[in-house]
């Protein structure tokens, strides 16, 4: 009989010791059990919520590990303009669907880790002419032959150490960890449009009031040329109040740039073509939503970025063990059936048969530090990952105190402002009755004319960034998420084996 390259041949009797010892040992593996590090933590957040706002919206979170995601955030805003184009986000999305594509795939990838846990198996018909050379050892005359072979080969490898298994893990973990970046990148977009919205909005109520104000000065100006000619003012009044409405013409212009390259970053998020959307002018009258924020240590459960930093601290565990596993001697399992004859109808013969079963033990008894370089960089990509996760959660508590911060001090700082307009307006008022009444110039007016349309703005800006504010908040705390909404392992594997949505299609 033929003894075929790589294989040794045995009776299975003699083989079958070998398969019990193997059987016996498959189930150590090497390398360090996963503990979740600590992560930084605290008690309460430092900066208290704002006041509750009446008759605004109130967004609840999800409870940490409650399995009861609140989905779709940004309704409590309560404008449905604003739901139309995050459900758009939703479906069209370019960024988002970049993030779904690496999520299939490594959810694609644990079935190629898994497959190693079963034997290959492969077929090699071969169809050969052999002419024997005259000078070959041993041979004194020519010989041709023909060589037709079907051999079926078995290939296994005995997991005696756990690469095959941690292997597995991992590339679970990463696919879990793939899920949470999906999460992560449809909060943040969903979290960018709704910030764009409101600035858009903001730029209309601001282009509103500047329309508005092009009016009262045209008025004011029609006023002073009146009282020029009637001798009862300076041609310099005419002159002041003709500046005065130039210069907050061009401000009226200059809003319609901002207002338009936001108008374009929405077109953009919504998956179309700026060309092809529009967004009819509605100015910015919405109120800050009450966010309730609950307890530090629940950031760690809803946002999907720190669950992410987490699988993949986990992932990295594994990839040590994994490194460990190759200081260890590898246990694969050969056979190989099939038949050969020199013509092809010698396959339908029983003599022709062939087989050979055997077992192969290798160890690595010098690779120039191969594996301790490998076991060292997985040790410090572990460290690195562990880093990373408490800084991802240092930056997730930084983030929802600055925006609790901000809406604590814009709302007081609102209330300070709707003074100050209210203030500049009755001075308005007072002014422009003096210089009617001849008692102060025009220098005045255009100076409260100024002042009051300066806080008219800054009240709009405020009110924008509260709602800015709002926004990146629900943000911070996760927007609804949590963990129970990662995929376990049979999940993935489960998708993994269903045909994609492409496929189906085909």
């Amino acid at each position: 009989m033929r003894h075929r390259s790589g294989f040794l041949s045995a009776a299975p009797t003699s083989a079958a010791p070998l398969l019990v010892v193997g059987a016996l040992v498959a189930g150590c593996t090497v390398g360090p059990d996963y503990e979740k590090p600590p992560a930084p933590e605290a008690d309460a957040f430092k900066e208290a919520p704002p006041a509750p706002v009446a008759d605004a919206g109130v967004w609840q979170p999800a409870r940490p590990a409650d399995g009861s995601p609140r989905g779709n955030w940004w309704v409590v805003f309560g404008d449905p303009t604003l739901n139309t184009l995050e459900d758009q986000v939703t479906a069209a999305n370019q960024d988002l669907k970049i993030a779904a594509a690496r999520f299939q795939q490594a959810r694609a990838l644990v079935g190629v880790s898994r497959a190693a846990e079963f034997p290959t198996l492969s077929v090699a018909p071969g169809v050969a002419s052999v002419r024997q050379s005259l000078h070959r050892p041993y041979v004194s005359s020519t010989h041709t032959s023909g060589d037709f072979t079907l051999p079926f080969d078995a290939t296994y490898e005995v997991d005696l150490w756990g690469r095959i298994g941690r292997s597995v893990t991992a590339a679970g973990e990463e696919a879990q960890a793939s899920a949470a970046d999906l999460e992560t990148a449809d909060l943040s977009l969903h979290a960018e449009l709704a910030v764009d919205y409101f600035n858009l909005r903001s730029a209309d109520a601001q282009k509103q009031l500047l329309d508005d104000s092009v009016k009262a000065f045209a008025d004011a100006l029609q006023l002073t040329i009146n009282r020029a000619r009637g001798g009862a003012a300076p041609e310099s009044d005419v002159a002041q109040a003709q500046t005065q409405l130039d210069v907050t013409r061009v401000q009226a212009t200059d809003v319609t740039v901002e207002r338009a390259q936001f108008e374009h970053a929405i077109a953009t998020l919504t998956g179309q073509a700026p060309a092809k959307f529009s967004l009819a002018p509605a100015p910015l009258t919405l109120r800050e939503p009450t966010i309730p924020v609950g307890l530090p240590s629940g950031l760690l459960e809803r946002r999907p970025d720190i669950a992410a930093a987490e699988r993949r601290m986990a992932e990295a565990n594994e990839q040590i063990g994994i490194a460990q596993a190759a200081y260890y001697p590898s246990l694969v399992l050969n056979s190989a059936v099939g038949l050969e004859g020199d013509q092809i109808t010698d396959w339908f013969s029983w003599p022709s048969r062939l087989w050979s079963v055997g077992l192969s033990l290798s160890e690595t008894l010098f690779d120039g530090g191969r594996r301790d370089s490998l076991s060292e960089a997985a040790r410090a990509a572990y460290d690195a990952n562990v880093a990373n996760y408490r800084q991802t959660t240092l930056d997730a508590f930084q983030q929802v105190e600055d925006n609790l911060a901000a809406l604590r001090i814009l709302q007081q700082e609102a209330q300070q402002q709707d003074e100050a307009v209210a203030a500049a307006q009755n001075s308005l008022q007072l002014f422009t009755t003096r210089y009617l009444g001849g008692r102060d110039t025009y220098l005045q007016v255009i100076t409260a004319q100024t002042a009051a349309l300066s806080n008219q703005r800054n009240q709009v800006e405020i009110q924008r960034r509260r709602m800015e504010a709002s926004v990146l908040l629900v943000k911070a705390l996760g927007g609804g998420w949590s963990t129970d909404e990662l995929p376990t392992l049979d999940k993935i594997e489960k998708a993994s084996a269903e045909p994609t949505t492409a496929a189906k299609a085909d």
